[in-house]
């Protein structure tokens, strides 16, 4: 069976550029891991020894683009689009078709371009373009119970608190309980203060 090539992945937002990553993305993306990471290390699964490698960076554009391509994942990195720099990522993993239609969201920003609306608008752009373009129900997203900017910017994108799962992810080495948010194409559910 012959595939044919599919157009690299981009998504549009007011002030963002969404896409997959290149090989060309590496110094801007292991300096801003690098400067970021007491930042992110408390929030994310541990990094590998490689982490912050061209090798391990090389790894990761691999998988971007096989899953691009097999429809299992979408990654993306954020770009502001007045000057091009690197804020931070965003996927669309775990996607799955027939009966279930849905999606894992995660993400992360760096330290020096937090709490500036980036993120909401890299959500709603993914969102927007699960729902039209990619013809998902659900999109599932998780997060550590005290990580109040996470649970807040999730409520803030229209994310609905779900409930909890025990030990759900290694979070720096350690399994963690996760609380369980979820956006629906046709949500009629409401706002809820629930956990």
């Amino acid at each position: 069976m012959f595939l044919l090539p599919r157009r690299p992945a981009r998504i549009e937002t007011e002030r963002l550029t969404l896409r997959q990553p290149v090989m060309a993305d590496f110094r801007d993306w292991s300096s801003l891991r690098a400067e970021s990471a007491e930042f992110l290390i408390p929030w994310e699964p541990a990094w590998a020894h490689d982490h912050l490698s061209r090798k391990g960076f090389s790894n990761r554009v691999w998988w971007a683009q096989r899953a691009i391509t097999g429809g299992s994942a979408l990654p993306l990195f954020l770009f502001r689009r007045e000057d091009g720099v690197l804020l931070g990522a965003i996927t669309l993993d775990n996607i799955r078709r027939g009966p279930a239609q849905s999606g894992n969201l995660g993400y992360w920003i760096g330290a020096a371009h937090a709490r500036q609306g980036y993120m909401a608008e890299a959500i709603a752009g993914v969102v927007h373009h699960a729902f039209g373009r990619l013809d998902l129900s659900r999109i599932e997203a998780a997060c550590l119970p005290e990580n109040a900017a996470s649970r807040g910017l999730l409520e803030k994108c229209g994310f609905k608190y779900e409930g909890v799962a025990q030990s759900y992810l290694q979070i720096n080495g350690r399994w963690r309980t996760h609380v369980l948010y979820a956006a629906l194409r046709a949500d009629r559910r409401g706002r809820t203060d629930a956990g």
